[in-house]
């Protein structure tokens, strides 16, 4: 079988971790990254999923209120206290 090398740079600290990971799986780096190679030759493309990490719904409302607030703060009740926020949540109810 004829071999050919790899040059590949990365970050300093997360080579030290992926070499302990991959010692304490018994492999050493040459042998993680060809696994990784012939998963993904295998798989015919990224073995896993590769996407931007999109909010869902709740989180983007959450975030559409966020904005909402800073723009006009005179719309929403302050608290000085955690304790007042409390007290008035208490009385809501």
């Amino acid at each position: 079988m004829d071999t050919a090398n790899i040059n590949v740079r990365v970050d300093a600290g997360l080579k030290k971790e992926a070499e302990s990971l991959f010692n304490d799986l018994g492999l050493n780096m040459s042998s993680a990254i060809t696994m990784f190679l012939k998963t993904a030759v295998r798989y015919d493309g990224i073995p896993f999923d590769v996407s931007r990490r999109l909010p869902n719904g709740e989180t983007r409302e959450a975030l559409a209120e966020y904005e909402e607030m800073k723009e006009h703060p005179e719309k929403y009740k302050r608290y000085h206290r955690f304790s007042d926020l409390v007290k008035d949540v208490d009385d809501e109810s």
